[in-house]
């Protein structure tokens, strides 16, 4: 079974359509990457995904579950990471950890749960200093681990490294890598196509609301004789 099946989905408001007939799926333990310019309609597809928009038209199902029927099946199952995403200020990031943590477990799963989710941040000594003391990489770092630390079986992560330098985007990037090789499938959003390429084994180009293609890095940059993602992505647009 697919970790995530999205077909034929629109989503409009008012007269203004922001996806169009969007279809992709997302296999189990791979990670997925969901990438465009701004405004494509990434965002707005990742949050009907997480059942926080409703769907005008279309199926999604996140394996087998459909978000309309079955919503709390769904979100049983999900874990949604917004590109704004914060965390409580005046809280430690193991106090943080652990007021999430009630949101999902009690007693000694909940004590695994916060040290699963300290090992993730892999934060040292400073997970015990004050989330307003934390750069935007070990927030970033927090973030993540608050989002995987319940074990869910579809991760999503909407432009997951922006505004980071060079460093933290990397050591994301491999925090990502060991959770997916933990049996976790991921489907992350970038406008960093460069990124993608380097995390991702399949992913589909949005833009203006409609997948324009979608494929391996590889396939794609041999179908259209490009030496990167985004020589694909201009390409593609230019048809």
């Amino acid at each position: 079974m697919d970790a995530l099946n999205v077909n034929d989905v629109h989503k409009l408001y008012g007269d203004r359509e922001a996806v169009k007939g969007v279809t992709f799926s997302v296999k189990e333990g791979e990670i997925f990457g969901l990438i465009g310019p701004n405004g494509a309609g990434k965002t707005t597809t990742l949050r009907m995904i997480s059942t926080l928009l409703k769907i005008s038209s279309g199926d999604i199902k996140v394996y087998g579950k459909d978000v309309r029927t079955e919503p709390n099946e769904v979100r049983r199952m999900i874990s949604y990471l917004p590109e704004d995403a914060g965390a409580y200020k005046g809280l430690t990031g193991r106090q943080y950890l652990d007021f999430m943590a009630t949101f999902f477990a009690k007693g000694e799963e909940k004590d695994k749960m916060i040290a699963r989710g300290i090992e993730i941040a892999d934060l040292g000594d400073r997970i015990d200093s004050k989330v307003d003391t934390y750069s935007k990489g070990m927030m970033r770092r927090l973030l993540i681990a608050r989002a995987i630390m319940p074990n869910p079986r579809l991760a999503i992560l909407d432009e997951v490294t922006s505004g980071l330098d060079v460093v933290n985007a990397y050591e994301i990037r491999e925090i990502i890598r060991g959770i997916a090789r933990s049996g976790v499938s991921i489907i992350i959003s970038s406008h960093n196509m460069f990124e993608v390429e380097l995390l991702c084994s399949r992913v589909a180009m949005i833009n203006n609301g409609r997948i324009v293609l979608d494929g391996t890095p590889e396939d794609l940059k041999k179908r259209y004789d490009a030496d990167n993602l985004e020589e694909v992505f201009v390409k593609a647009v230019a048809e």
